[in-house]
Parts: structure tokens; sequence; C-alpha cells
């Protein structure tokens, strides 16, 4: 996808403190109404996140916050008082992912901009980083076209290599991406499977064999499967699926070491779950881990990289069950140490002795600690906010109700600490993808309402992800409509149950939730005071002239037409003269998942119609609130816009 990206990003290796202080955990108790924080407060970066363990358990990699942008960081453990060190990327960059590769090196995704047929086009690239960070070995950057990012294998061994998926060129048989193994530490790089027509991902097991490739033809609408038991043989198809009448390919998410086996995560029982299946013939078998209401979302394997070590999953929050019996234990005495729910493994050393923990909770923004698992202690590394540190805020739960058709509705709900929960004033604040979901979680945006008064209602609405297939397939066709009746619906809930003033009522979301706020502005102008939009999508029919350059984008506009049938009937910018409500738009500049035209053209709209509308372009700024002036305008509109309209 095209992307433009902001300046002066850098990357930065700082060998910090190990703040070496007890475990504090926050007490329950009565609370006084509070008096309200500092909105800068809540716009703050976080200190640290993403943060990774080196395999020896002496560093971590993770972006910390430096001059309101967050910057990769290297962070000692066992070098107190050290000053920190700078290093440039000697390249305009956005650090995307990072992964340790051994104990001295690590490869770092970043995306950067670059022209193709005179076009600025966002492309992502690969980065050999020293865990000093003295060095920077770009890693095939002249041999690539847009995406060569794609890592299918990290060695076990301790040497620095790793496999890649790389496109060569932006048209032509290079669009087609061959795998290359790269040493980081020197950037050399040797093919090892060459690209095949159609085939855009590839998959390799523990050892670095690369098993399996995915194809898509766009045009037909068909998909197939390649696959081999070993190096030495042949790719041959062993499944093909045509994609327009929603057939699937059963891939699998883990290779075993017995070369006929994998792990394969099904919904054919009606919710994602872990399966047995044997190879070439896909076939599942024993079911290894699922749960009754919730899908799974991932495996993680074990050291050797052939095995379950443990199922993620979220059901009120993220969780993890771990299946690897010292894991497990670990699990148990940290829930002991700081209670059920609040520390999560986030990653651990080439042994498991050492563990990174996040202790937190969606009411508390938490801290990294360190965990040694023989010695039975735990050290904290930082806060993740200095402001808040164990401060518990607003309090959070998830709620459920019926919507008006009898389907169940799961949604998460902030409350103003310190208040009573009757007749609030309330945000409905539905969440963006829209295949993705809410969960009990620190949520900056929904803490800071709550803080100013407000109740807050995130709802998973049916099309949501992690509900099973049944209530994933709910929201096909729904787009603009029956996605839309649950969110008018749980505003009618909270109405009923005392906690909302229904007259009380705004909509706020982004992106996706951009446009269902745009949508609930026009579509339900009596239930809500205001509408919010962030990023948000006004016209279909434009985002898919946007994409339709990509690769791929018939299909994405044959999802997309399914999940809305009639694309301008449901674009809220086709039904201007139905906004009666006043309604605030800001978008990013630079955002390049929904440009910035989608918020452009609707306040055009809008001020031609003489309706009530703010417009703030944020110049710079992307989809995602990466740096914090970006959040504290954000929030600073919002909250003056809400006390115009829908005071607290």
């Amino acid at each position: 996808m095209v992307k433009r990206v902001r300046p002066g990003l850098v990357l930065l290796a700082a060998l910090l403190s190990l703040a070496a202080a007890p475990p504090c955990i926050a007490q329950e108790g009565p609370a006084a109404v509070p008096a309200e924080r500092p909105i800068e407060a809540f716009a703050m970066l976080p200190r640290f996140s993403g943060a990774q363990l080196s395999p020896d358990g002496t560093r971590l990699a993770v972006k910390t916050r430096v001059s309101d942008q967050q910057i990769l960081a290297i962070v000692s453990l066992d070098r107190p008082n050290h000053e920190p060190a700078y290093m440039s990327s000697d390249g305009v960059v956005d650090i995307n992912s990072w992964r340790w590769v051994n104990d001295e090196w690590l490869v770092v995704s970043v995306g950067l901009a670059d022209r193709s047929d005179g076009q600025e086009v966002y492309v992502s690239r690969l980065l050999g980083l020293d865990r000093r960070a003295r060095v920077l070995n770009r890693l095939a950057w002249h041999r690539a076209a847009q995406t060569a990012s794609d890592i299918v294998w990290v060695a076990r061994d301790g040497s620095p290599r790793i496999r890649f998926a790389m496109q060569t060129a932006f048209s032509g048989a290079g669009l087609w991406p061959r795998v290359v193994e790269a040493d980081v530490s020197t950037g050399r790089i040797d093919l090892v499977v060459g690209s095949r027509d159609n085939v855009m991902n590839w998959f390799a097991d523990a050892s670095g064999t690369v098993r399996m490739g995915l194809g898509y033809n766009d045009e037909r609408g068909t998909a197939h499967l390649l696959y081999r038991a070993r190096a030495n043989e042949d790719f041959r198809t062993i499944a093909r699926a045509n994609t327009r009448r929603e057939e699937s390919l059963p891939a699998p998410a883990l290779f075993l070491a017995d070369s006929g086996r994998a792990i394969a995560i099904s919904d054919h029982e009606g919710f994602d779950a872990a399966y047995e299946m044997s190879l070439p013939d896909l076939a599942l078998g024993r079911r290894l881990f699922g749960l009754p209401r919730h899908d799974i979302e991932g495996i993680l394997p074990t050291r050797s990289g052939d095995g379950i070590a443990g199922i993620a999953y979220t059901d009120s929050s993220a969780r993890v069950a771990w299946l690897d019996p010292a894991m497990r234990q670990t699990q148990a005495n940290l829930d002991t140490t700081f209670g059920a729910g609040r520390a999560q493994i986030i990653s651990w050393n080439r042994d498991r002795s050492k563990l990174l923990v996040l202790v937190g909770g969606p009411s508390q923004a938490g801290a990294y600690y360190i965990h040694d698992v023989a010695a039975a202690s735990v050290s904290r590394i930082a806060w993740l906010h200095e402001t808040f540190r164990d401060e518990e805020l607003a309090p959070v739960s998830t709620i459920s109700y019926r919507a008006r058709d009898g389907v169940e509705i799961a949604a998460v709900l902030t409350l103003p600490r310190g208040r009573a929960a009757r007749g609030l004033p309330v945000i409905v604040m539905p969440h963006g993808g829209p295949y993705v979901r809410d969960e009990e979680r620190w949520d900056w945006i929904a803490q800071f309402l709550a803080d100013r008064g407000y109740a807050v209602v995130q709802p998973n609405y049916r099309g949501s992800a992690g509900y099973g297939s049944h209530f994933a397939d709910l929201g096909r066709g729904e787009w603009g409509r029956k996605m839309q009746d649950d969110l008018d619906d749980a505003l009618a809930h909270l109405a009923a149950e005392g906690i909302a003033d229904p007259a009380r009522a705004c909509i706020l979301g982004a992106s996706y939730g951009g446009y269902a706020a745009l949508r609930a502005a026009q579509r339900a102008p009596a239930l809500y005071r205001c509408a919010i939009s962030y990023a948000g999508i006004s016209d279909l029919n434009a985002l898919v002239r946007y994409d339709r350059n990509f690769l791929h984008s018939r299909g994405r506009r044959q999802w997309l037409e399914a999940q809305a049938p009639d694309l301008r009937e449901v674009s809220p910018i086709n039904h201007i003269a139905d906004f009666r409500i006043p309604v605030l738009l800001i978008h990013g500049e630079r955002d390049v998942v929904v440009p910035v035209s989608e918020s452009r053209r609707m306040a055009d709209r809008l001020r031609a119609a003489g309706k009530v509308v703010r417009y703030v372009e944020q110049a710079g700024a992307d989809h995602h609130f990466s740096r914090g002036a970006d959040r504290l305008q954000f929030l600073r509109e919002l909250e003056a816009f809400l006390d115009r309209y829908d005071p607290a």
C-alpha cells in the first residue's frame, strides 16, 4: 500500500539502568470523586511498549518515548547508571517491528518512502541491528521492491540467520516474492526458494525449510496451496479453493517435528480452535484446545519451535492458556503475587528462566517487570506511565445486552471513578476494523472521557472478531445497517439500566469506528447530541477507488461489496441532508489507511449544506496516533467539542 511517512524518526539504543524496586499492587477501596487529571497526562505516549527480552536475558528491545515520539531502544538490564547512546538509521523510517535473532543481533522491520513510476510509495525493509546499536545492515534493500520484510524463519542455534520473503519488482515476475536467507551480522543474502506465479505467502518449519506457499489469482478468484515435505523435493499443489464461493484452505499454523504432522487453527466447529493435522492431505484430527464461546488467536511455540507451549486467546481480556507445565506453574505463581489476570508474560529468554511480565489492567497503565524464576524474584523495570504509575483509574467491565433482533452483544463499559452509575452522560465508542474487537485493557481515550465524567461503552457489534464464525457472518452485508443497530441498542440498554441519560449521548470512533459515528449522525440523529470521527470513512466507493491500484484490490472490493452490498446507500457523504447534529472531523494529513480526502470532502459537503461541522487536519499525522502532540491535539479538540455540545 502507498504510504508517506513522518520525518525525523531514528533508531535509538539506550542502555538504561534497572530500577529494582519491589512490585506495588494497587488496593481496592472506596474512593471520593477525584479531581480531573491534566489532559497532557492522558495524551502522553507510553514510556515503553512492545518490549522483547534478549535470548540471554540481559537486554530489552523496546520502543521508548523520546522527544514526543516512540523510538527503538536497547535497554541493558545488567549495567546500571549507563548513559544513553544514540544512533541514526541514516534514513527516514517507521519502525514497525523487531525481533532478537541471537544474543548479539536483532532484525528490525521498517517502512519508508520510496518512488516507483514517479509516485511516492511506502515500502517495507529489514535491518540487522547489533545489540549496541553501532551497526545497521540493510538486508537486500538494493534488490527489493515494495515488500521485503516478511520473515518466515529465525534460526534457533545462536547463528545470526533469518529467512524472509521479498518482492524484487513492482510488476512482472518479480512481483511474486522469493525467499532468501540473510546473515543479519553481515548483510549477506542467498536465494532459498524462487518466486512462483501468484504465490505471495511462504511458510517454513522450525528447521527453516520452506514447506508451503499460498497462492491467489485475483482475476479468477482462486487460491491454491503448494507443499513439500523436505527441502530437496519439488513443490506440488495439494489443495485449491474458489474464494468467490467463500471456500478457504486449511493451512497449518505450526509444523511439528514429524514432517507428516502439523497444528492447524480451524473454525469448522463454530469457533477457531487448535487441531492436529496430517500432511499432505490436510485432514484435521484431534482437537487440542478450544473455547466454548470465543476463538483462539494464536499458538505460542516451544523453545524448539515444533511444539505448542501455549495458546493465546481473549475472552474479557487477553490471556494465554499455558500447556507447558513449567510456564503454567509460573503463571499461577504470578497470579498469586499480583492477582489473577493482572500479570501477563510478554517475553522470555532462551531457557525461560527470566521472564518479562506486564503487570497492570484496564484501569491501570501498569509496569514492566523481570521475573527471575529460579530466584523467585520480581524486579520492576519501568512504569509505562510515570504520571499514573500504579494508580487505579476508571473501572472497566464487560457487559452484555440483546440487540433488537435478539443477538447477544458483548461490550466494554468504562465508568467515571467515584461517581454513582446513574444517569451519566454517555459516549458510544465503536472500534475500527471492523473485524477486530474491544476488550478489557488500558484505553487512553476511554480513560480520559471517564475522567471527565462520561460513561464509555465499546460494543463488539456483530461482525467483530473473536466470537466465532456465526457471529462474524452476522455482520455480512450489514455495514451501516444492523451493525449500526447494535451500537444504538447499547445506548438503549444503558438507559434501561439507569446507567446512562439517553438525552446526553454522543458517538465517537476512529477508522471504521469513524464511519460508524458518521453513519449514526446521518441515520439516527435523534439518539445522539453529537458525533466525532477520527480518520473515518465517509464514501465507501471512493475508498474502493483509492485501493484499486494495489495488489489483490479486486478481491478486496468483492469482500467489501459483500459486507455492504450497496456502497452508495450506506455511505454518509451521500446523505448530507439527513445530518442534524454537530460533527467533529479529525484526520491525519499523512494517513495512508484511510486517505485524508475522506474527511476533507465530508467537511466540504457539510459546510456547503449549512451543517454544524468542525474539521481539524493534523499536519504530518498518521492513522495511529504515533506522536504525542497528535494525541494531545485530538483530546483538546474532543474536550472542547463535548463541552460545547454535550457537557458532562
